[in-house]
């Protein structure tokens, strides 16, 4: 990569070049928890968008004697693909002060590790997504006052459905029952903080530093129940939902409702708000609805329409459903076995680092005050074996304290 200034050719040599691009892929590493269960695949080269991951299936059991001197007919290798098309994300900072390509460069180090951050985040969210959307889904119960109740959907999760130790080993055993593999020995769950804490507490817990050298920890490793090997991210996913207005968390019932669709609302919505409205889930009365229709007017005169009838009292609240009962957020701890799902690869070609010196853009800047950093990726992420890794939704100690 070659820049010019004043006139003079001016280039990056391969140390520095080297040492940026590794700072950059060392940062982004430091965040892509969700990447490192994967299989790992090469970015295609010259064969467009498209990446295919491979999942075989497991043989029969080959339980006829064999006969002496016979050689048994040969079993035939079920390979299936499944394909993906590639994207690009990236993003860049303004670099004002002068940059000396031919030695490290200190504003170029802190923007690098800057990016790194932004970049490993941002892979790390769209692996995340890719692996909540799985089909395989185990909700904590109810246990409130000695007695427990089974929940089998995300909107009746409440506070008293904390992730426990019988469901983690309940959904271990799911795993080995499929015949899903395990990670160096151990299956391993993907947990956010604040569900890590309710786990923790538990006599079972075994903190990372007591089984293992830290050079075979995961990144992000801090323990183990049972033979699940526990990985913290502050970015596993929080199912919880955008506020439903620009101004207000939660709508409110005006006027009672009995066996009706239409729900006049208390709070004002703008017609901003009417339009994202539309195909929101809420929680009304402890039922799960989706809404069809808004009618944008001031407090009071405002309205929502649902898709099937309610019963609603007035002054009854109107929550956000894409989380838990009430709008609580419910968080997702993943339990992955090998070769659940595949990713793409930071290295050749994964994560780009680009640095553009002043002047470089030429007239567009002339005198020569604009240096910028950035990253690019290309990036994508699927889910192979739904079999071989299970989600399992809870509520938390924390309650409505969330990052993302």
């Amino acid at each position: 990569m070659s820049e010019k200034i004043n006139n003079n050719e001016t280039t990056l040599s391969n140390d520095m070049r080297t040492y940026y691009k590794d700072y950059l892929c060392d940062n982004a590493n430091e965040n892509l928890v969700h990447d490192q269960f994967g299989q790992k695949h090469p970015i295609p080269k010259g064969n467009g968008k498209t990446i295919e991951f491979r999942k075989y299936s497991p043989l029969p059991k080959a339980t006829k004697p064999l006969a002496e001197g016979i050689t048994p007919d040969g079993q035939e290798l079920k390979v299936s693909t499944v394909s993906s098309t590639v994207a690009q994300y990236g993003g860049w900072v303004g670099i004002p002060d002068m940059l000396e390509l031919t030695t490290i460069d200190t504003n170029m180090v802190q923007a690098t590790e800057i990016l790194g951050d932004q970049a490993g985040r941002t892979l790390d969210t769209v692996t995340r997504e890719v692996l909540n959307g799985g089909t395989n889904v185990m909700y904590a119960p109810i246990v409130k006052n000695g007695a427990t109740t089974a929940v089998t959907a995300r909107s009746s999760l409440t506070g008293d459905a904390k992730l426990s130790v019988d469901v983690i080993l309940r959904a271990a055993a799911k795993l080995k029952n499929n015949l899903a593999k395990t990670i160096n020995g151990s299956y391993v769950g993907i947990i956010h903080p604040f569900v890590a804490y309710d786990l923790m507490r538990s006599e079972e817990w075994m903190d990372a530093h007591k089984y293992s050298a830290p050079e075979n920890l995961f990144n992000g490793e801090v323990g183990k129940i049972g033979n699940v090997r526990f990985v913290e991210s502050n970015e596993a996913k929080i199912f919880r939902g955008e506020d439903l207005t620009a101004s207000a968390r939660n709508l409110s019932v005006k006027t009672a409702v009995t066996g009706g669709t239409e729900i006049t609302v208390n709070e004002e919505i703008t017609a901003e708000d009417a339009e994202k409205l539309v195909g929101r889930s809420v929680i009304i009365a402890g039922e799960a609805r989706e809404i069809v229709s808004a009618t944008s007017a001031t407090a009071g005169s405002a309205s929502i329409t649902v898709d099937s009838a309610i019963t609603a009292n007035a002054n009854a609240t109107v929550y956000p459903g894409e989380g838990g009962q009430d709008g609580i957020s419910v968080y997702s701890t993943l339990i992955l076995g090998a070769n659940a799902y595949g990713v793409t690869e930071l290295e050749n070609g994964g994560l780009e680092h680009i640095v553009k010196q002043l002047g470089s853009a030429g007239t567009a800047d002339p005198l020569n005050q604009r240096a910028s950093a950035g990253w690019k990726a290309t990036k994508t992420a699927e889910r192979l074996v739904e079999n071989y890794m299970i989600r399992v939704e809870s509520c938390s100690t924390f309650a409505d304290e969330y990052a993302n």
